[in-house]
């Protein structure tokens, strides 16, 4: 797995697991870019079966055991779902 690279300023490791047609998702990747944080992305949606596969099932098994989107994950910190204020406050 490739992830996107958007630039912006350095808070650290800041992992974004989305798909390309969930709404919450594109919400989380607008409040990132707003924030002007860098960070990595991928749409786990457009991967390729097999890859998409490992991917999902490496992120329910170490981040989300729900396997739900979006998940970010923050300097180790994991935000399942669109949380605004957990995100701002992650990224301080």
């Amino acid at each position: 797995m490739d992830p996107i690279h958007v630039a912006g300023t350095d808070k650290g490791r800041v992992m974004l697991f989305a798909l390309s047609t969930c709404g919450w998702c594109a919400r989380t990747k607008e409040l990132l870019n707003d924030l002007g944080v860098a960070y990595d992305y991928v749409f786990v949606d457009q991967l390729p079966r097999e890859e998409m596969e490992r991917v999902y099932a490496d992120m329910m098994k170490r981040y989300n055991p729900l396997g739900s989107f979006p998940t970010v994950v923050i300097n180790g910190r994991v935000i399942v779902g669109y949380k605004e204020e957990d995100i701002r406050e992650a990224l301080i």
